[in-house]
């Protein structure tokens, strides 16, 4: 390390870089490029950012050239937190650095490049003593830092034991609204830590909604999971008025209007991770109901292949989507995942010589190298009026949230037989019931027969844990009700347990099932017709169709979801 220190510089790294061909000639050029725009990263950092090196290869290689001992998993249960007080976790996020242990008068410090000998002097005045790097990756080090952190500002575990503070009845004050961390906010006001708190679990817990809803004698916190509803918190009741004035504050809401409903919207970052939250207030009996829609803009969109398509349906997609022109519908209930798949479709075709243009209601996730605009109704941008703006972009193709009235859905026709590929949203039961809500909307059925080259229904079912989940025959009575008269040998059937890995649901994430209504010619002719969806599901069957529940009964015999899930969530569709 003291030749190191000697001569710790720029080019001193990048000749280690080459001699170690860690990197070539080619990728220096490119990290310099990008930090003549960001100067205030380092030539490590700016290669990591560009993939040019290999994060894992350069640390096992800098153990080796250092004598560094590289860590796959951080001690952080067994850290001691007077040593992480005074260290910002802000600075801790940017450095990727965590110290471990004081030892023999020195400070072992996680870091994920031994190479910036800054952060090593600045480290050694914030934590008064001598550095010892350890090496581990940039997400080991950034997940450590959260949970450190977690536990530092009494977030981690349940919101619960932020009840027990005695000063919890304190009423909540307003913070400056900004991007700072929310385990690095120290305002120590008890409701404004106990909200933190639960934000800080929904997150942690990958939670989809947060419900507050007040009762006569207590108030209930729900967390939506996987689509399932389950209460994770009862504050007494007194401190309703306090809570829903702290998040509408947070909101940007009218605090003292409690007669009428309000939506807002909240953008904080929480665990390193930017949210978006969309808030809905409701006057009840017992005070306002508060439900926060959790949107994290730092999600990676999902690529098809991700998506539950089996090698069939994924075939059947990819060849809708190169399409040069038509509309795509995808449908479903709320929360089904039609926004997911839409995006999965957008990105697989996105490439330098598409021009795609979306307007959506929100904009809930960022694409690199697509045009996403989010309506307004208050200054009357609305779907109809943003696809008309966009439509004079000269795009390739077009993503438009939601089709909800027949203005919205004549634009998207017209510009599907004007060349333009068209992707939507409708809400219902089945793909086939898709063609009499457009008709219902006063589409003409030539037009629809025209211009739509398929109907996508969706649901998710949740996956059966991997850690509890245990294998079983069915009866007679479950196949059945399963149009299956027997189990194969390849089959494996399993039911959900229940263990402390998936909180005891015996469930862990969620898949997608599908139903590809593709517009062929028996099915052309019945839209024409204006046949109703019973005549069109029919048709489509005997083409080859596979129905939502047969999509999900395939996943249950692959031991993907249980029998129970798939019936669920397709009770009430035709088979």
């Amino acid at each position: 390390m003291n030749q190191l220190a000697q001569t710790g510089n720029n080019e001193f790294v990048r000749k280690l870089l080459l001699e170690h061909q860690l990197v070539d000639i080619e990728g220096l050029q490119r990290a310099d490029e990008a930090r003549e725009a960001r100067p205030d990263i380092g030539l490590v950092e700016a290669m990591l950012n560009l993939e040019i090196l290999d994060e894992r290869q350069f640390l096992h290689t800098m153990g080796v050239v250092l004598d560094l001992q590289v860590l796959d998993e951080l001690p952080v249960d067994d850290i001691d937190l007077e040593l992480v007080r005074d260290l910002p976790i802000t600075y801790a996020k940017q450095g990727y650095v965590l110290p471990l242990r004081r030892e023999d008068g020195r400070v072992v410090v996680a870091m994920s490049n031994p190479l910036d000998l800054s952060a090593q002097d600045d480290l050694r005045v914030l934590l008064r003593g001598r550095i010892e790097p350890v090496l581990a990756l940039r997400e080991t080090v950034f997940e450590g830092i959260n949970k450190v952190y977690d536990r530092m500002h009494g977030l981690e575990g349940t919101a619960g034991e932020v009840l027990q503070d005695d000063d919890l009845g304190s009423i909540a004050h307003e913070i400056e609204e900004s991007t700072k961390d929310i385990l690095d906010v120290t305002d120590e006001a008890p409701i404004i830590r106990l909200v933190n708190s639960i934000l800080a679990q929904a997150v942690k817990d990958r939670v989809s909604d947060i419900h507050i809803e007040p009762y006569e004698k207590h108030l209930s916190v729900r967390f939506r999971k996987d689509g399932i509803l389950r209460e994770v918190l009862r504050p007494p009741r007194r401190f309703q008025a306090s809570i829903a004035s702290r998040i509408k504050i947070m909101g940007n809401l009218n605090i003292a209007e409690k007669r009428l409903p309000q939506d807002g919207r909240i953008r904080r970052v929480v665990a390193g991770k930017e949210i978006d939250i969309r808030l809905s207030t409701v006057p009840t009996t017992f005070g306002e109901r508060l439900v926060m829609r959790i949107l994290d803009r730092t999600s990676t969109v999902l690529d098809l292949t991700d998506l539950g398509l089996d090698k069939k349906l994924l075939d059947t997609m990819e060849d809708l989507i190169s399409r040069p022109h038509g509309i795509i519908l995808v449908t479903g209930p709320t929360g089904s995942g039609k926004t997911t798949t839409l995006y999965a479709c957008l990105t697989r075709i996105n490439t330098p010589d598409k021009n795609i243009l979306t307007v959506e209601d929100p904009v809930e996730y960022q694409i690199s190298g697509i045009g996403q605009m989010q309506v307004n109704p208050k200054i009357d941008f609305t779907f109809a009026n943003g696809l008309r703006a966009i439509l004079r972009q000269d795009p390739d193709v077009v993503l438009i949230g939601e089709i909800r009235d027949k203005e919205t859905a004549e634009i998207a026709v017209q510009a599907s037989l004007t060349g333009h590929l068209v992707f939507s949203t409708l809400h219902t039961n089945d793909a086939a019931s898709a063609f009499t809500r457009l008709v219902d909307m006063g589409v003409e059925p030539f037009l629809i027969a025209s211009s739509v080259l398929a109907m996508v229904a969706q649901r998710l079912v949740r996956v059966v844990c991997r850690e509890c989940r245990v294998p079983y025959v069915p009866s007679e009575g479950e196949l059945a009700s399963l149009g299956l008269t027997k189990v194969e040998p390849s089959d494996t059937f399993f039911r959900a347990a229940g263990c402390p890995a998936c909180s005891n649901t015996g469930y862990a994430g969620r898949n997608a099932i599908y139903e590809i209504m593709r517009v062929d010619e028996a099915v052309r002719e019945l839209v024409m017709k204006n046949a109703d969806a019973g005549a069109l599901k029919r048709a489509a069957l005997a083409g080859g169709m596979r129905t939502l529940r047969q999509d999900g009964v395939l996943k249950v015999r692959r031991g993907i979801t249980t029998a129970e899930e798939v019936m669920r969530v397709t009770q009430g569709d035709l088979d």
